[in-house]
């Protein structure tokens, strides 16, 4: 077991009282058991602790990560950032959230098509399911994100758009689908060019970008999602750690960063830095857009106290990742925690990414 402390910024010490530092502190290092006693129990190969709390900044590694650049697969953490490179494209009047999704995507049509908006695929109400039926077919085949897109266009809607909440990865590939379609570029690199770059994120890639696999942290499959090959055999060549996955670039889940990389990607929503995407328009992403009695949902972004963990406010935004990740940050605090590991979301539970957070807000209280 590795573990090292690699940022601690001295303003730190310099600006905020003894006291709040201490308690930073106290948490911080809770948290960090945590993960390392996962680590050297051998349930958790990976792990990576980010926290900023307004001046405060620490990051620490553990495992094989070995040291604040190591970069993991994020899973669903990629739909916010792929999604603020389409957001870019609305700044620039290109689309607005109320479109029909047919107007850019002219197939989408048919059996209540017509009355998918844009805003319904960003915030999880438009009636696409998760995962398409054919998903292990087409990872199999290993087939290009233009293949999925072709049969989440034809899948059937499970409900009457706008009229309910579903969790829906189909709706973001389709969302960030009019992202191409509009600028004329692939996501990736429209993510890297409108996102990555100008936040600096330069421990970042939507696939591998300039990055090769043997620089990213493994998975541990066997413990994966059965969408993602976990159970299956044969699925080393198109699971999470293949490298057919990693260089695809997914949009609901291909990210590839580290953990200081997200708190780059958090603080342009919670700071309104407009770096990417303009104040307004990234306070627009991180309110709830869905009526009273469906989950709230920003766009692209989980919001609300569920967002994160126990003790943050109603104004916290955030996601999670079912490789073993999670990212959130609480405007009533000023707190930013990642804690991105290579343990999948659904091995165990309590899961120590969760409970690693729950320390963290702890300190917000």
């Amino acid at each position: 077991m590795k573990r090292r402390t690699f940022l601690q910024c001295g303003l730190a010490a310099a600006t905020a009282g003894p006291l709040m530092a201490a308690l930073q502190q106290s948490r911080l290092d809770d948290a960090a058991g945590v993960l390392s006693q996962a680590v050297a129990q051998g349930q958790v190969a990976a792990a990576a602790l980010h926290v900023r709390q307004n001046d405060f900044v620490q990051t620490r590694a553990f495992g094989k990560a070995r040291d604040e650049n190591a970069m993991f697969l994020l899973g669903s953490i990629s739909k916010p950032i792929t999604v603020t490179g389409l957001m870019t494209l609305f700044d620039r009047g290109e689309f607005k959230l109320d479109d029909p999704v047919k107007k850019f995507i002219p197939q989408f049509a048919g059996d209540g098509r017509e009355d998918v908006l844009m805003r319904h695929l960003l915030s999880h109400v438009s009636g696409l399911p998760d995962q398409l039926a054919e998903n292990d077919a087409l990872r199999k085949a290993h087939a290009p994100l233009s293949e999925f897109v072709a049969h989440a266009v034809r899948t059937p809607l499970q409900f009457t758009p706008g009229s309910k909440y579903q969790y829906s990865s189909m709706a973001i590939l389709l969302a960030t689908h009019v992202a191409e379609r509009i600028s004329g570029m692939d996501i990736l690199s429209l993510v890297d060019q409108a996102v990555l770059q100008p936040l600096g994120m330069k421990h970042s890639a939507q696939g591998l970008g300039r990055f090769a696999q043997k620089d990213m942290i493994s998975v541990q499959t066997e413990f994966a999602a059965v969408e993602a090959g976990g159970g299956d055999p044969t699925a080393k060549e198109w699971d999470w750690n293949s490298p057919y996955w990693r260089k695809l670039g997914a949009p609901w889940g291909g990210t590839h960063a580290s953990a200081p990389d997200v708190d780059k990607f958090l603080a342009e929503f919670l700071l309104e830095k407009g770096a990417v995407v303009r104040p307004e328009t990234a306070r627009r992403m991180v309110t709830n857009q869905n009526p009273p009695g469906q989950t709230p949902r920003g766009l692209g972004l989980n919001v609300g106290p569920g967002a994160g963990s126990a003790g943050c406010s109603e104004r916290t935004f955030g996601h999670t990742g079912s490789t073993g990740t999670i990212a959130w940050a609480d405007p009533a605090s000023g707190t930013i925690c990642v804690v991105l590991t290579s343990l999948p979301a659904r091995a165990v539970q309590p899961h120590p990414r969760d409970t690693a957070a729950k320390h963290i807000a702890a300190a917000t209280r």
